[in-house]
């Protein structure tokens, strides 16, 4: 789970390190704040560090999705999968991925979300 503030990694080449979460959206019933994300979830982040030659750039504000939490998400069959870290791909405004590179496993839950880009770029679906 994913909360305002949060610091992510990212899991694409696009030159951004570190992210920090500084918005999630509305839910999409009766206009509710969310106060959490969760795998699949598109928020808003801000670069908090990254490489010199990359395409993201610090300071910068981009969309991003979340691709790994550490904290469990249950699936419809039951179990439940988990990561390391919080991991992020960011996003340009049509809502492809930046970088041209994934890297590390990305949660199955990203494919329901359709972003079937992301899926095919990256080595591991679990």
């Amino acid at each position: 789970m994913i909360q305002r503030g949060t610091y992510l990694n990212t899991a694409d080449n696009s030159g951004a390190k570190k992210v920090q979460c500084i918005g999630i959206p509305k839910k999409a019933n009766f206009g509710a704040q969310k106060d959490v994300a969760t795998v699949g979830d598109v928020i808003t982040v801000t670069v908090k560090s990254a490489l010199p030659q990359g395409t993201a750039k610090k300071g910068k504000v981009y969309k991003a999705v979340v691709v790994r939490t550490a904290k469990e998400v249950r699936r419809p069959d039951g179990s439940y999968v988990k990561a390391d870290d919080n991991a992020v791909v960011l996003l340009n405004n049509n809502l492809e991925p930046i970088g041209t590179r994934i890297l590390g496993p990305v949660a199955r839950e990203i494919r329901a979300k359709g972003f079937y880009r992301i899926v095919s770029l990256a080595p591991e679906v679990i």
